[in-house]
């Protein structure tokens, strides 16, 4: 499996979860499973108002996100609907 890139933070957070959170090796897997299926492959290019794009930054930054993860998880969402 490929090594998944981790920010500084993201780096700090899983070199210390193992002192607040005990798992199984199987329960491990199935996390990494869980990343694996939500990894991001496609590129997407597209054309916004820059109004909505000003919005969405700025709902993006107030949720404590990137704009372009939010905006992903925003299409899963809505693609994984019924």
């Amino acid at each position: 499996m490929r090594k998944i890139k981790l920010t500084k933070e993201e780096r700090a957070i899983e070199d210390n979860l193992e002192r607040f959170v005990r798992i199984d090796n199987r329960e491990y897997e199935q996390i990494v499973q869980a990343i694996a299926a939500r990894k991001k492959d496609a590129v997407l290019n597209i054309r916004v108002n820059s109004h909505d794009l000003a919005s969405i930054k700025n709902k993006a930054e107030r949720l404590g996100v990137r704009y372009q993860t939010f905006i992903s998880e925003l299409i899963h969402r809505i693609a994984q609907a019924s």
